[in-house]
């Protein structure tokens, strides 16, 4: 195993890193880890001696140097991510730094928070006559999203769609999604804050009303936002069932 290892910390809850990276974690002798984000219980698993950095005040230059630091002194080194790290966790930019050191590293998943929500909620995001398609996106704040990528063009595929990072402008997020022709004021909406987390909240309506919910819940950032018509199928009763278990779909399993 190399000795930089990108770890997925997962959403919130301190049990929801996974097997492997909790393992990654126990062993590393130096981690760098999202402050802001991750759930500092994880860090009550180092081993004594173990050298911690809160990334959150660090530049790139700076993560980077600690890691190739650590790695010149001969020392196993995580980087911890929250959620999922290839999912907005700004790795890519980490990895290339390394690549040009010569240092190698490699990247164990963690759960990622749109799954989170999911879990929260009891619902499947993907369901048969009703979604086939999840879309994982963002409206664009001060990182910029691209043209081909805008949320107008995304509404016009429908399916399920989680937003990260997008909570504080829900009125926005509900207006462009409007404008694909697809989603409607009664397309059901929920917004899932801190998933996991002791203090999760959930606040569900429509992309009608979802704003002012959201606006007098006080709910304006690390939120999950998640739209479609999977969310209201347990009410209206799913319109048919996965050939995954249908006693007349066979397979090479189970005969039908």
């Amino acid at each position: 195993m190399s000795q930089v290892l990108f770890v997925g910390a997962g959403p919130g809850d301190p049990e929801l890193i996974t097997v492997k990276g909790l393992k990654a974690l126990q062993a590393a002798d130096v981690v760098v880890h999202a402050g802001s984000l991750v759930n500092p219980e994880l860090l009550s698993h180092l081993k004594p001696g173990a050298e911690v950095h809160d990334s959150a005040p660090l530049t790139l230059e700076e993560v980077v140097a600690i890691i190739a630091g650590a790695v010149a002194a001969g020392r196993k080194v995580v980087r911890l991510h929250t959620g999922d790290p290839s999912l907005y966790g700004a790795i890519q930019e980490q990895m290339e730094a390394l690549d040009a050191l010569g240092i190698s590293y490699e990247v164990i998943p963690g759960v990622t928070a749109a799954f989170a929500a999911a879990a929260s909620l009891r619902q499947e995001l993907t369901l048969p006559g009703v979604s086939q398609t999840l879309v994982l996106t963002r409206l664009e704040g001060r990182t910029p999203v691209p043209e081909t990528e805008s949320l107008e063009r995304i509404a016009t595929i429908g399916g399920t769609v989680c937003l990260y990072l997008s909570v504080g402008m829900m009125e926005e997020v509900a207006e462009r999604l409007l404008s694909g022709g697809i989603f409607t004021e009664q397309t059901p909406v929920a917004v899932v804050s801190r998933a996991t987390w002791p203090d999760e909240r959930t606040v569900e309506g429509t992309l009608g009303d979802i704003a002012e919910k959201v606006r007098g819940a006080g709910i304006g950032r690390q939120a999950m936002i998640v739209v479609g018509e999977a969310l209201s199928a347990r009410s209206r009763g799913v319109p048919e069932r996965s050939k995954l278990y249908d006693p007349e779909f066979g397979h090479g399993y189970r005969k039908s």
